[in-house]
């Protein structure tokens, strides 16, 4: 268990927007380290509404040099579209190498049967292209994502000359009036710090709360974005106190937030002594 005492986290409330089964790690880790911890989440999922390129895409799975995987959610939904088509990933004599978008989307394909030939050392889809580069040219790419992902990778993929086939593997849900209730109840004895995994999440924390209300966190509210785009997202939203971790990892994660705020505390007492 870590020392409570000398962690910077110690009576901090952290909100944690990812969904709560991939949150469990995350949770025990933080807790251990004296916060209080808040499980908020800002994404739900649903299957595709038309399963047929999928459905074609995985029928000839064999047939592609190298599947991209830009989360575990993707990985998530492949493997369970598989199985319920009667082909399970596990069974199968032959599947493409994978790149992975950072070390947990790669020990979730690893996991569901996928041999993982390259983890992106800038964790993000345009990294992957970027870093693969002239490996891909000619190359057949199988892409499963969300409805909702930007279309910088593709653009970037077929740019190096690979053959992409992208298909929607998953639906992002539209927040509810619940999700606004449920944003206010984790809100109402403050936070000093909330991570976002996803421009999703973030995109759905602004249409809950609305722009000014976000403004009034400035500078009290250490907001943590896991990857460069969802750090994007958050500046973009006018954000400017950002903690980017350096992967998804659970040990990337608290060193970011405990490395800030530990930071914001000398700070504070530095300027105390000054004064």
């Amino acid at each position: 268990m870590a020392d409570t005492i000398a962690s910077s986290l110690v009576g901090k409330t952290i909100i944690i927007t990812r969904a709560e089964l991939q949150s469990s790690e995350l949770f025990e880790e933080l807790s251990a380290r004296g916060a209080n911890v808040k499980l908020l989440p800002l994404v739900s999922f649903a299957a595709p509404e038309d399963y047929a390129p999928m459905d074609a895409a995985l029928s000839s799975i064999d047939s592609f040099d190298w599947i991209f995987f830009t989360s575990s959610n993707a990985v998530q939904a492949v493997e369970r579209r598989g199985e319920e088509l009667g082909r399970s990933l596990n069974a199968l004599p032959k599947l493409p190498p994978a790149a992975a978008i950072g070390p947990a989307t790669s020990g979730a394909a690893e996991a569901a049967g996928f041999s993982v030939e390259y983890v992106a050392t800038e964790h993000s889809g345009a990294g992957l292209a970027r870093e693969l580069g002239a490996e891909l040219r000619g190359r057949k790419v199988l892409l499963p994502r969300s409805d909702l992902a930007n279309a910088e990778l593709p653009a970037a993929l077929r740019k190096c000359g690979a053959l992409v086939t992208e298909v929607v593997a998953y639906r992002n849900l539209p927040p509810s009036s619940t999700d606004r209730g449920k944003v206010e109840e984790c809100l109402k004895d403050g936070v000093d710090g909330i991570l976002f995994y996803s421009p999703s999440a973030v995109q759905n924390f602004l249409e809950l709360l609305g722009s000014e209300r976000i403004a009034s966190f400035q500078g009290r509210v250490l907001m943590v974005a896991i990857g460069p785009t969802t750090a994007n997202a958050l500046s973009c939203a006018g954000i400017q106190r950002i903690a980017r971790a350096a992967d998804t990892t659970t040990k990337a994660v608290v060193e970011a937030l405990e490395g800030h705020l530990a930071r914001t505390k000398k700070r504070s007492v530095g300027g105390a002594k000054e004064a």
